[in-house]
């Protein structure tokens, strides 16, 4: 087996979750923008906090079902609390690309936070999931009555606008090999498991939902994986992927 190196310089610009939350994923070549905006909220003290969920409704979404539908009117957002929500684009022909995978801290269903317009893209629970929404009505009044949640709101919505630039830049520059590498690199740091010189990707992840976030074909990503695994790179089986050599994954996108 080859010796797989973390890249020193790399790792400061990693995203380090804590330990008791898990990173949103989205194609990025800083890997410490990923998880930005999950803290959009911290600087609440507890009596804002508690204003703003008593402004909110708790809903709960079962796994594979939407959110939000891309056409839809915009009415507000959804804070994640609980699970994982998908953001993913369909296209005129209904392929669709995945923009991002969210996690507790985050917010869904922006740019147009107070209302109006329509949503450009689509959200779903990629588990069960539970949310707080927040109709644009209410987020307006807790602004009004509470700068500090103006600021939160304007931290979220850089994150988010990061976010999609980061996806663009990626999408516009780099082959569609080097965006799934860096993929495989970014599941690596953010749901890798050592095990000896290996890193085993906890989140079980299809073929089909990494052709989707790299904007390729589930054929062409199970075709390039198994390039991958016969370079030495991964170790691909039914139940879960491994990374063998993190250095020459590196290699791949530098």
């Amino acid at each position: 087996m080859n010796r797989m190196l973390r890249d020193p310089d790399r790792m400061k610009d990693q995203a380090t979750p804590a330990p008791d939350r898990v990173s949103a994923v989205y194609l990025s070549e800083v890997l410490s923008d990923l998880d930005e905006g999950a803290d959009f909220l911290s600087r609440l003290n507890e009596t804002d906090l508690a204003a703003v969920r008593a402004a909110g409704t708790a809903v709960r979404c079962a796994k594979g079902e939407g959110v939000f539908f891309q056409g839809d009117r915009h009415s507000g957002i959804w804070l994640i609390e609980k699970g994982t929500v998908r953001t993913f684009y369909a296209g005129p022909s209904g392929r669709e690309i995945t923009l991002a995978l969210w996690t507790v801290g985050h917010f869904v269903g922006g740019p147009e936070i107070f209302g109006g317009g329509t949503h450009m893209w689509s959200a779903d629970a990629q588990e069960d999931v539970e949310l707080l929404y927040l109709t644009g009505a209410r987020i307006r009044q807790l602004i009004d009555t509470m700068p500090s949640f103006a600021i939160c709101i304007i931290n979220g919505l850089v994150a988010k606008g990061k976010c999609y630039s980061a996806l663009v830049q990626m999408l516009g520059t780099r082959s569609v090999t080097e965006r799934l590498a860096q993929l495989l690199i970014i599941l690596a740091d953010t749901h890798g498991r050592p095990e000896g010189n290996r890193l085993v990707i906890e989140k079980k992840i299809t073929h089909e939902h990494l052709a989707a976030i790299v904007g390729s074909t589930r054929q062409w990503a199970t075709m390039t994986l198994d390039k991958f695994q016969k370079k030495g790179l991964i170790t691909v089986s039914r139940s879960r992927m491994t990374i063998e050599n993190y250095e020459m994954l590196l290699g791949v996108v530098s």
